[in-house]
């Protein structure tokens, strides 16, 4: 009767969602997740050494990017760049570059604010103003438009 029963409990296990099941099968517990994975299969298995075959074993550098790697230090001088390079190499290389440029970038900002606070300065101590001279062009444009307006015949 007992090995009646068991088989009937196997049987029933197979046939009823694993979150229903009563014995301890694939899956103990609900899980809510995505992945319905036990703990037994989550641990990662060690990946074998040779993963790197998806890489490019050379890449050929062009004349832009034997620049960059001379520009950011990564070789002295022309003739020391191999003929290939990883292109990580390049990347980095790369990434370098826009970083220094970046930073040229935010201290001529701060050189343009500091120019404009300093000619402002001194458009006041000469009493100038966006206003006054907006006004001095309007009187322009009127003065213009009166002339053209007198010489029509």
């Amino acid at each position: 009767m007992a090995a009646a029963a068991g088989v009937v409990v196997r049987i029933l296990d197979k046939r009823l969602p694993s979150a229903l099941r009563a014995s301890g099968g694939p899956c103990r517990f609900v899980n809510r997740r995505m992945c319905s994975k036990t703990q037994a299969e989550n641990v990662q298995k060690p990946k074998p050494q040779a993963s790197a075959s998806f890489k490019v074993p050379g890449h050929k550098p062009s004349d832009w990017d034997k620049k960059l790697l001379l520009w950011t230090g990564r070789f002295k001088k022309e003739e020391d760049i191999p003929e290939t390079v990883s292109f990580e190499m390049v990347d980095a290389a790369r990434n370098k570059m826009r970083v220094k440029i970046s930073y040229v970038m935010i201290a001529l900002t701060i050189m343009g604010c500091i120019l404009m606070v300093v000619l402002g300065k001194r458009a006041v101590e000469r009493h100038e103003s966006l206003t006054s001279q907006n006004l001095e062009k309007k009187a322009r444009w009127r003065e213009e438009a009166a002339q053209s307006v007198s010489a029509k015949p």
